[in-house]
This record gives structure tokens, sequence and C-alpha cells, in this order.
């Protein structure tokens, strides 16, 4: 081990080698990038200004706007800046730090998307006890448990990444320092880490997974025995795209954080970045608010506002 060089600083490779190709994609990932600002933006600002939607779901829609930003950040400004810099490397910390930082803000969507499904249950399946499940200490509860769990989780992957030791090579197959690549870049065994992260995914993840698949059990259930066409149809375009998000970011964050480290599988696993960490954080405000028909009532008041104003 003294022998062998440190290696100070890794080369992110990314999504292609080709100059044409890069910029293509730094104008794709760019206003992908803006949208979700811009659309989380404007939910959180909604939210906040209209007391009509001081309701336990939009303050996790708040919460999951806020996440989202955060998520998106941690990522894409970096891979815009590599898109088109002659050298694109990052320091060994800066790559540790952007790890918990992707772990943390990723544990956090889980759990909150979590939250969002309880929720949707307590409406659903028990209304009449509704605002005494769904009580302002227990969404705050919920969302203050949803950080500190993916603090916890973030920071145990992180401190027994530290005990790597990197000689090289020191090319990164991806466009951002998550850990399997970094794994995969470690001179020193890397039992341990992976017995950690498999750990911490099986004991936060199938928590979040268990709590969100039983509410939709309950939900599901619950909708197919109401008696009105026009009642189930409502029941279901409330909670469907719910489902089908929450459905991809559990599939795809599960298989990049265990499947196996071959490289067949680098591609795979950026395409499986991209959906969780860049399109989630977009589609999000589209699936969750925009198609609400109260939240387009609050848009439209804002805007009306603004027009005033003017």
């Amino acid at each position: 081990m003294k022998n062998q060089t440190t290696v100070t600083e890794f080369i992110l490779l990314g999504l292609s080698g080709d100059p044409q190709l890069q910029i293509f994609l730094f104008s794709v990932f760019l206003i992908i990038y803006l949208i979700t600002l811009g659309g989380n933006i404007v939910i959180m600002l909604m939210i906040r200004a209209d007391s009509h939607l001081h309701t336990p779901m939009y303050f996790f829609l708040f919460h999951l706007s806020f996440v989202d930003i955060c998520y998106s950040s941690v990522m894409v400004p970096n891979a815009l800046r590599n898109f088109l810099a002659e050298r694109k490397t990052i320091s060994v910390n800066g790559s540790i730090a952007q790890m918990f930082f992707i772990l943390l803000s990723g544990g956090a969507e889980i759990f909150i998307l979590s939250a969002v499904a309880y929720d949707c249950y307590a409406a659903i399946c028990d209304p009449l006890r509704y605002m005494e499940r769904m009580s302002k200490g227990i969404c705050a509860q919920l969302v203050s448990g949803a950080w500190t769990r993916s603090f916890f989780r973030a920071l145990l992957n992180t401190v027994f990444t530290f005990k790597l030791h990197f000689c090289g090579p020191n090319h990164i197959s991806h466009f951002s320092c998550e850990l399997s690549p970094l794994l995969q870049l470690s001179c020193t065994d890397t039992l341990t880490n992976q017995v950690v992260l498999l750990t911490s995914v099986l004991i936060f993840g199938s928590r979040s997974f268990l709590l969100t698949l039983i509410s939709y059990i309950h939900i599901i259930s619950t909708i197919l025995r109401i008696l009105s066409a026009e009642g189930r149809h409502k029941a279901f375009s409330t909670c469907i795209s719910n489902l089908i998000v929450v459905g991809l970011f559990y599939l795809t964050g599960f298989l990049q954080y265990t499947r196996s480290n071959s490289v067949s599988s680098l591609a795979v696993g950026e395409i499986f970045s991209i959906q969780y960490s860049v399109l989630t954080p977009v589609i999000n405000p589209i699936i969750y608010s925009l198609e609400n028909k109260e939240v387009k009532t609050g848009l439209e008041q804002m805007l009306g506002k603004l027009k005033f104003l003017e």
C-alpha cells in the first residue's frame, strides 16, 4: 500500500466523448434543470401564498418540491460543467461529498414519497379520522424523520467510504460520483462497504417501501369497493400518478445500488441515474401538482395577481 500512488482526483467520463453530442446533452440537461427549478419553485411559492393549500397533502408536496430541487442540484450543475469542460475532473473529497448529498437527497425523496402515500391512504381509506391521523405535529414528524433517517444513512455509507484507498485508475464511467462507481475504483477491499450499503438499503429502504406498498394495497382495495364509476375514477386519478412515480423511483434506485459491477451494466446504471435524479424531479411537479384542479386554480390566481401588479 505504501508503494501505491494515491489518487487525488477522478475524471468523469460522462455519457459520451463526442463533442457534438456533449453540446446536445448540455442543452437537454440544461432545459430539464431549468424546468425542474422553475416548476418546483412555483409550486412552493404557490402553496405558501394560497391559504386553501395549507393542508397535509400540500405540506408534503411543498417539501417534495424542495427535495427535488436539492436532488437535481446535487448532480445536474456539475454534469453541465463537465459537458463543456475539456478536463472533467473532481477531487476525491469532492466526489465523496457529492456522494453524501446524493444519498441524503435520494433518501429524503423516498421517505417523503412514502409520506405522500400514507396521506393518500388516510384520505381515501379513513376520511373520518383524516385530520387526526394527519395533524400538523404528525406531518412535521414525518418530514423531519425523513431527513433524519436519510442523514444517518448517508453518513453511515460516507464514513466507510473515507476508509477506502484509491490508487488508480481514476476514470469514472459516469456523469456523477455515486457510491457504486466509487467502490469499483477502490484498491482496498470493499466488502464492508457493500455490506453497509446493502444493510442500509434493506433497513431504511424496506421500511419505507413496506409503508408505501401497504398504503397502496389498502387504497386500491378501498377504491374497488366504491360503487360509483365517477368516484372510482376520481380516486384513481388522485393516486395512480403517485404510484407510477414511486414505482419507477424504487425500481431504478434499487437496481442501481444492488446490480453487479460488470462493465456491461455501466450504461444501464447511467440510465437509472438519469431516471431517478434528473427526470423524477422534473416530473413530480407536473404529476402531483399541475394535474390537480386546486393547484391549477391557485396558479391562475397567482398569475392574475402578477398581471394586476404590472
